[in-house]
């Protein structure tokens, strides 16, 4: 009875490692097709990744021109104090 079960079993093992294989093949063939489609999507910038990034450094100046609205407007209210003029008052420049 052994002697049976013996190569039923080897034969049931035998197609799991050649699937096993054949699995591991696949995705062996498929690694350079995503390591270039990586490569290529960290090349390039979509319009979406532009516009976060635009938005991004347009937050960033409007935070730098209203810490120099605060500066300006607490220089200008001491120097009206002292009855001086005040300079005048910062631009909004988007690019820097």
């Amino acid at each position: 009875m052994r002697i049976l079960v013996l190569p039923l079993l080897a034969f049931s093992l035998s197609g799991c490692i050649v699937a096993k294989v054949a699995e591991t093949a696949v995705d062996v063939a498929s690694i350079p097709v995503k390591v270039a489609g990586e490569a290529v999507d960290a090349a390039t910038t979509s319009q979406a990744e532009a516009d976060q990034k635009r938005g991004k450094e347009l937050r960033k100046a409007e935070e730098r021109h209203a810490k120099a609205m605060r500066e300006w407007s607490e220089e200008c209210a001491k120097l009206e104090a002292r009855g001086q003029s005040c300079p005048p008052r910062p631009v909004f420049t988007p690019d820097g």
